[in-house]
């Protein structure tokens, strides 16, 4: 018997570091060849790692939510035959015994994941005084013997008066403090206690510790740079698309067997399209280490979807040479594609402009983040039903609003407004969208 150990690839794009995001075996596991060990993920890219050998599991080399270099040992199995290391030769202080999951020397140190700190001991009642209930812990039952009551002078001084012992009042103030409001209910109760509070309302002390580890972590990666390098301009403006469902509607109702259902999301892409032709500067991304703002004749639209494990954004890429049709086809593949956690890393980057919508839980308004490095991103809210005067009456009409945001280092706000007007034009007469020139 031997021991091979199998380490993390090189996962492409000239990646040096991966997280490890899940294990799919553990130690005493026997595995088969192509069976897969682990997940990692770099970059929104989830990438699964397969056995190359048949063997069983002896050690696991980083817990999840670490990251582990490329090319550092990553699980460590049992093999017939010689297997690929000498036992002894590659032991080292990291690689403990199989029933231990710690992260290898090759981790980044800064990834590493911090200790939870020690349990801080309940403080103990003095040895004389029994222990209070639950109930006297939310100032619902007399003290135990021997505990001092907390009150000031005038309440103690009308507490003798009135023959009233303290140590039997539950004090309602700061820290148990008795106030005279305490004292009038004591009494009127016949000199008995409050009643304790009901199971339902007493409090609650756990505290459920949640790692941000995978995508989750990625995403806050991302957001935090967002935030932190590009200053947020945002512009809100209403857009009656009345006309425009009118149409998808009607070409819904027309299309074929093998087109697929129109969203109000395609119409939005063929709309992009027209209205940076106008608007080049915002189909760009900005390279604030450079200084370079790289503008893009291709418009690669970057569409936030929400799925079970977190926000991907897929790209639709060339949409300029899409018709509306192939739009809606695109875009339901790579959702698709997404919400199973198959896409690949190509279908998740090169955005350069990005669509944020929340459908029928779009708000009234939003303020969406900038997918760094992009300038421009635009949010859709939700469509309602709103009275519109039209000259003489109110008529009913659908109303949506357009949240978008903008990186004011290189767009201003005259040219942010601009060209949300324009795409609130060819919305409200969606046949423009369709007319070339």
């Amino acid at each position: 018997m031997g021991e091979h150990v199998i380490r993390m690839p090189d996962v492409g794009e000239g990646i040096a570091e991966a997280e490890l995001v899940e294990w799919h075996v553990k130690p005493g596991d026997l595995v088969r060849e192509d069976q897969i060990l682990a997940a990692v993920m770099t970059d929104k890219a989830t990438v699964e790692i397969p056995s190359s050998v048949n063997g069983e599991v002896l050690w696991l080399g980083a817990e999840i939510g670490t990251k582990v270099a490329i090319g550092a040992p990553l699980i460590r199995l049992q093999v017939e035959g010689a297997g690929n290391i000498a036992p002894a030769a590659e032991t080292s202080a990291n690689e403990t015994p199989a029933a231990e999951v710690p992260a290898p020397a090759a981790v980044a140190a800064s990834a590493a994941p911090v200790p939870s700190p020690a349990p801080v001991p309940a403080a103990r009642p003095p040895a004389s005084a029994a222990p209070r209930s639950a109930a006297a812990a939310v100032g619902g039952a007399p003290r135990a013997a021997g505990e001092k009551p907390l009150a000031a002078p005038s309440v103690r001084q009308r507490a003798r008066d009135a023959g009233v012992d303290l140590r039997q009042v539950a004090g309602s103030g700061p820290a148990g403090r008795i106030t005279h409001e305490d004292i009038d209910g004591f009494i009127a109760r016949g000199g008995q206690s409050a009643p304790p509070r009901g199971p339902g309302l007493a409090p609650r002390t756990e505290v459920e510790e949640i790692r941000v580890i995978g995508l989750r972590r990625r995403i806050a990666e991302k957001m935090a740079l967002s935030k932190s390098r590009i200053p947020h301009i945002m512009y809100a403006e209403e857009v009656d698309v009345t006309a425009l469902e009118d149409l998808r509607a009607a070409l819904n109702r027309e299309k074929k067997p093998e087109q697929p259902k129109l969203t109000l999301l395609p119409f939005l892409m063929r709309a992009l399209v027209r209205a940076l032709k106008d608007h080049p500067q915002m189909n760009a991304r900005f390279d604030d280490e450079a200084g370079i703002v790289h503008r893009f004749a291709g418009i690669h639209i970057g569409i936030a979807a929400q799925t079970p494990a977190g926000l991907v954004v897929p790209v639709v890429k060339h949409t300029e040479a899409r018709d509306l049709w192939d739009c809606a086809g695109e875009l339901d593949r790579l959702s698709q594609a997404a919400k199973a956690g198959s896409a690949a890393r190509d279908e998740l980057t090169g955005s350069t402009i990005t669509i944020s919508s929340l459908g029928a839980m779009g708000g009234i308004v939003s303020t969406p983040v900038i997918n760094h490095p992009e300038v421009a991103i635009v949010g859709v809210n939700k469509i309602a039903v709103r009275p519109v005067w039209d000259g003489s009456t109110f008529i009913p009409r659908k109303i949506m609003n357009l949240s978008s945001s903008f990186d004011h280092r290189v767009i201003d706000g005259w040219d942010a407004a601009s060209f949300i007007q324009r795409l609130r034009a060819l919305l409200e007469t969606p046949a423009l969208i369709f007319v070339e020139g």
